[in-house]
This record gives C-alpha cells, structure tokens and sequence, in this order.
C-alpha cells in the first residue's frame, strides 16, 4: 500500500484507529480519477468491536441528562458552521458535486443537527391525570439501545446527519457505516462531533460493503437500522434486519413526476425543472427526473432544452459550474448504457449530453444535460431510477391522466404540479398517491420540523427519518399507571378480583 496516500480510519469507542483489514476500496475524485484515499472494509471483529462500545456506552449515556446532550449538538451545529467551507472542498473532491451543492448538502445535514438541540420538547411523553380513582397514566419516551445507520454515496453529509444525530440525542448509541466510495467528508463531521463532546462509544464508524451490512442487519446487539440508498439494497436490509426483530427504517429508489399545466408560470416552471432534472447530476432520490407536461403544455419541450443547454458542465471545485461528474466511471457507463436503450426503444433523443468536452478534466465522470421526449411507461429510461443527469418528458391530455400516471408507478417517494390555479393543486394534492408532494416547489423534501415521507415502494418501515417521527423510531414508549394511597386515609381492606 503506498504510505503517500491517506487512509480513513474506524471510530471505535472513541478512538479514530488503522483499520487491520486486507481488504481497501480506493476513493476517487470523479473529475479526474486521482486516489484521494484508501479506505478499509472492516473486519468481523472490528464490527464487533464499534457494537460493544456502543453497548457498553448506552449504560451511562441513556442516562445523561436531557439537557446535557442537547448542549453538545448546539456546540456540534457550531463547529458544522465554522468548518463548512472545508468539508464542502472534501465533499466536492470525493463527490464531485458543485462547491455550492456542497455546502447545501452540509447545511440540510445542518438543519438536523439544530432540530436534535431541541430534543428536550421533541422526547417528551404524554400524561393523563386521574383516569380513575386516584390513577394517573403517563408515557415515557426511552432510547432503545445501539442502533445503526447505511448511507449512500450521493449525500455524504446530509444523510449521515438525517441519522447519528436525532439517534444520539434520544438517549442511544450509534455505529455509522458510510458509503465507501466517499467517506472522507463523513469522517470530518464525525471528527467534528467527537470535538463537540460525544463521548467515547456513542458513535462508532465501521467502513465496508457487504459483509459489513449483513453483519449489521445480524448483529443481536443492534436494535434500529436506518438505511438510504438502492430499493435492491434497501429491500435486502429490511428484511434481513427485521427477521432478527430489529426496527428498519429504508428510504429507497425514487422514479419523481413533475406534471406541468399550461397555465402554470413559465419562466420559474422551466428554471425549477433544469434544477430538479439536472442538479447533482441528478444523483438524488429525489431528482425530478419525468416531466410529465398536460395539454398545450407539450409545447414547452424545446425550451425545457434551450434551459439545458445552458448549464455549465465541469469539475465541481470550478466556479460557475452547475453540473459535476456522476461518483465513478461505472456509473457514467450505466447512465450512457440507459439513454442508449431510450434511442433503441424509440424515445425522441432532443438533447444528447454523451461525451461532452470538459477541457482540463478529459478522464472525468461527465454526462451533460440529456432530455427525451415521447416517453412512455415500459421503456428502461421511464421505468429504472437513471440516477443521472437525464430527462423524460410524458405527454397526457388531463390532469387526472396524468394524476393516473403517476400513481401507477411504483414509487412514490415525491412528486410535484406547477400550475396557478389553487383548485388543479388541491385536486392534485388529494388524489396523488405520493408521499410528499411539492406545489410549485420541484423538490419537496421538507424541513426537520416535519419528517421525510417518501411511500409506497419508496419506503420501507412505517416511520421516516428525522423530524417527530423519528423520535417514535428511536424509542420505546413505556406506559405508565400508578396509583398513590392517602397514608392517612381510613378504609376497610377490599380485596377486587374482577376487571371493574
């Protein structure tokens, strides 16, 4: 192994360590192919070791006080605001996403960390007083144990931040397995977090593939996993997890409609699908990557592509780009394999983004703006997540065709209308089967006050991350009812035997 070339250590109980594995992934900067780092697949007894730090911590950690642990993630917010700017040149450099990008992928992360501050009104239980004579019953919200977290390669800093967060200011512990093709901004805010006070063993990190989420999923230890990334992947953990009487939490694969009424503002409407379409490369789940264009609003294809053109391709670190290159070379190869099939299928290729010219950057991951036209249900590109910076464009006569439409797909993590006519959005927003649906908002992903609903096939477990309902997620409700005598008090002995 070449000593010039950094390492990405394992957090176990506290300590950021050499891993002693064999086996290493190499972490490539996708603009240019240049190893940044080598990062380990963690052995069996290295997992073994971050589950039994986190339980051994949990005894005293479950215990601190309320008020304790929100103080420590008002100093982690902190130090996230004092150190954005260089986690974000991380998160570019192994990412490939734009610095701009960068920084609102920490910041949503961000907004998480600030919401687990106010853990102390967010854990509180329920109380009913004198439910009979003399009976209270209350409920206590307590942290359940170690739990675990897998998260994806295309938002290293916000997804890690959805989870070890709200997981920790609930009273648990925590062991994190980054996605291993760019776990050095991960690794920076979980240094971060150690600064901000998290004590030894309640947040590990453990690095791998395979072997490692399985070991995870199995592990009898762990109580919770809360998984984002591929609906093969995600499926894979749920069911494995919850075979072993673990909670699982996973937010997966996403195909999100955009429907457009031609009433809808034209100008706002064709800047929020460019963003949605093409932003991060369209390397989100939540990437708005079918237009789904009513009536005389089919006319608007040509200028969806003029709006496309204009976008700025180039390394992510470069001022001015818009759009980065896609995490790795196989990646670039599957997005081209798909737009291949959208020709053979016979989908109308409007914009070809294959191969563009990035001077100074010729080996980087690059796909352009790419947009179809004529695409219907049964062709790959309509049908697979793309996870690139490609477009479809569906053409209905009707709302309601297009309400139809979406609601036969299978996923259902988001959805949108853009339209100014308050009756089409109510409509819409009522019929829709989709978890979260944006009105005139492309991308609606909401804050941590509310909680990330993605459904149907989208989503597996019933509670999402973040936000009220993940503090149901990460503990136990334990119902109380009690019953205080008057010492003083004077009665005859009665012994009850019956349910009254």
């Amino acid at each position: 192994m070449t000593s010039t070339i950094p390492t990405v250590k394992l957090l176990i109980n506290g300590e950021f360590i050499e891993s002693k594995t064999t086996e290493w992934r190499d972490v490539v900067n996708p603009a240019t192919q240049e190893v940044l780092a080598r990062v380990p697949l963690a052995t069996a007894d290295e997992l073994a070791a971050a589950v039994a730090a986190g339980k051994a911590a949990f005894k005293t950690w479950r215990k601190t006080p309320i008020g304790a642990r929100a103080r420590i993630f008002l100093k982690y917010q902190q130090l996230i605001r004092e150190n954005m700017s260089e986690v974000a040149a991380l998160l570019t450099a192994e990412q490939g996403k734009t610095l701009p990008d960068a920084e609102g992928d920490i910041f949503r992360g961000l907004e998480v960390v600030e919401h687990a501050a106010n853990i102390g009104s967010l854990q509180m239980g329920e109380i009913a007083n004198n439910v009979a004579n003399g009976v209270d019953t209350y409920t206590l919200q307590q942290p359940i144990g170690v739990c675990a977290g897998i998260t994806p390669f295309n938002f290293p800093a916000m997804i890690p931040l959805w989870m070890f967060p709200m997981a920790i200011a609930c009273g648990n512990t925590f062991v994190l397995k980054p996605s291993e093709q760019d776990p050095m901004s991960t690794m920076r805010l979980v240094e971060l977090a150690v600064e901000a006070g998290i004590p030894a063993g309640v947040l590990n990190v453990v690095h791998g593939a395979v072997d490692i989420v399985n070991g995870l999923c199995d592990h009898p230890d762990i109580k919770a996993i809360s998984f984002v990334g591929s609906t093969r992947v995600g499926t894979h953990v749920y069911h494995r997890a919850t075979a072993t009487g673990k909670r699982a939490q996973c937010m997966m694969g996403a195909k999100n409609h955009v429907v457009v009424l031609p009433d809808a503002p034209k100008e706002q409407t064709l800047n929020a699908l460019a963003g949605a379409g093409f932003g991060a490369a369209g390397q989100r789940c939540m990437a708005s990557s079918v237009v789904v264009l009513v009536g005389e609003a089919k006319h608007w294809v040509d200028e969806i592509a003029e709006r496309a053109k204009t976008l700025s391709v180039n390394a992510g670190h470069i001022a001015g780009t818009e759009i980065g290159p896609v995490i790795s070379c196989a990646a670039k190869a599957r997005i081209e394999s798909l737009i291949e099939a959208g020709i053979a299928e016979g989908a109308r290729l409007v914009l070809d983004g294959r191969n563009p010219v990035v001077k100074g950057y010729e080996q980087g991951n690059f796909v352009a703006p790419t947009l179809f036209a004529g695409v219907k249900p049964g062709m790959r590109i309509y049908d697979e997540e793309i996870f690139g910076p490609v477009l479809c464009v569906v053409e209905v006569d009707t709302l309601d065709e297009a309400i139809a439409l979406v609601n036969a797909n299978p996923n259902g993590n988001g959805t949108g209308i853009f339209t100014r006519s308050g009756g089409a959005a109510r409509h819409f927003q009522e019929e829709i089967d989709v978890g979260q649906v944006g009105i005139n908002v492309p991308i609606p992903v909401p804050v941590p006050l509310f909680s990330f609903t993605g459904s149907r096939g989208s989503k597996l477990g019933d509670l999402g991350p973040y936000g009220k309902q993940v503090v149901m997620f990460y503990t136990q409700t334990k119902t109380i009812t009690s019953r205080w005598f008057d010492e003083d008090a004077v009665s005859t002995v009665n012994t009850t035997i019956s349910m009254r």
